[in-house]
């Protein structure tokens, strides 16, 4: 069996699947081996292998006279007791299969699922969650340990610039749900249904809940509505579908709720969140968005149901909270809203970076000599003579 060069797999996968399948070739360039380095097994690695040890013959390691030409178990028996790194960019030059992105998954990170948010709520430790839209933003976000990506029909403002969610259509969300699951390998991937792919029925909803599952490679589906989409959201739960569900601010309906107002403000506005909330719980939502609730009202919802609850502008007893990418670092054009904390501020950054280069190009600062390419010296010889010549015939 040849391995041509998936180096995704961790040390211990490669090591594991040469103790089973015995003859295991990793055909790679000669230059490759000096950006591989070996290092002990840990004890994890260590007791993971001895659970493949060959018990056939025809899982026994290969003898030393056998021919491996340019592969790493001939070269070296430590292939069986190190671990494989990258070293720096070198890949880059060597190989042209890299891994997405040029980066190796972090196995000491657990991937996030859905049973891992309910852990963490019966743990009480909090869950964070970021909106992206696009591969860079997604690959960074999911390097920094946030627990859930959200793809949020919010792109439809920060990235497209329409008035409202209610615009961007399943095509639109598809085309970012793609790029942003490029991005992230170890956060929960969710993605919000926009607006008419569920209120029409639920033949077409769960139509269009399967294309962000098999299209986009999203791994929960969000939608808006309480009580009145239980029945929905089991259905497509049903389909084998984990749904996310938000109840209180609903942008999907601001026009029947005259704007963006807060909601449950009084004794039945309670009560109706609360029915929400239990009705989407029994459901089995994978985990409840609170949007614009009093932080009372809140807490009791997070005390009520089993599923997480991740807020926005619900206060801090929820057991999570999400902030839209744009508004964490300034990337909006208008006043934020009372719940957004700023962490960062990406528009003064980038304005100040791109007139630092205009002001560079018109002032013929860049490129300077150290940014341009030059000719070898034998060319550039060879073409003063030629230069030379033609000056001359001119004369």
């Amino acid at each position: 069996m040849s391995y041509v060069g998936n180096l995704q797999l961790g040390a211990w996968q490669l090591r594991s699947r040469y103790e089973v399948v015995g003859r295991f070739e990793i055909r790679v360039p000669p230059r490759l081996k000096a950006a591989i380095d070996f290092a002990p097994l840990t004890a994890a690695e260590a007791a993971f292998q001895n659970r493949f040890k060959p018990t056939h013959d025809r899982y026994k390691q290969p003898s030393t006279n056998d021919r491996f030409p340019d592969t790493i178990p001939s070269a070296s028996a430590k292939m069986r007791t190190g671990s494989i790194r990258l070293a720096g960019g070198a890949l880059g030059e060597i190989m042209s299969l890299t891994p997405i992105g040029g980066r190796l998954l972090d196995e000491t990170r657990p991937k996030v699922t859905i049973a891992f948010l309910r852990e963490e709520k019966i743990r009480h430790e909090p869950i964070t969650c970021v909106t992206a839209y696009d591969y860079a933003t997604a690959r960074l976000l999911d390097e920094t340990g946030i627990e859930m990506v959200l793809v949020g029909d919010s792109l439809a403002q920060t990235m497209l610039g329409y008035e409202n969610t209610l615009s961007v259509t399943v095509d639109e969300m598809l085309h970012h749900v793609k790029a942003v699951r490029r991005g992230v390998k170890h956060a929960l991937l969710l993605a919000d249904m926009p607006y008419g792919s569920y209120q029409v029925g639920p033949e077409e909803a769960l139509r269009n809940a399967t294309r962000f599952v098999k299209e986009g490679g999203a791994e929960v589906v969000k939608i808006e509505g309480g009580e009145k989409r239980a029945d929905l959201v089991r259905r497509i739960i049903d389909a084998e579908i984990p749904v996310a569900g938000h109840i209180g601010l609903t942008p999907q309906s601001v026009n029947v709720m005259g704007g963006y107002k807060v909601q449950g403000k009084n004794l039945s506005g309670i009560e109706r969140l609360m029915r929400d909330a239990v009705a989407l719980d029994n459901a089995g939502v994978a985990c409840l968005f609170l949007e614009g609730i009093p932080r009372e009202v809140a807490g009791m919802i997070t005390a009520e149901v089993k599923t997480p609850t991740i807020g926005i502008g619900a206060g801090p007893e929820c057991d999570g909270q999400v902030l839209v990418f744009h508004d964490l670092l300034n990337l909006t054009f208008g006043p934020p809203a009372k719940f957004v904390r700023r962490y960062g501020d990406a528009a003064a950054l980038i304005t100040g970076a791109v007139r630092a280069f205009r002001d560079d190009v018109r002032a013929l600062q860049y490129p300077s000599e150290q940014e341009s390419y030059h000719l070898p010296a034998e060319t550039k010889a060879g073409l003063e003579t030629v230069l030379a010549r033609k000056r001359a015939m001119r004369r």
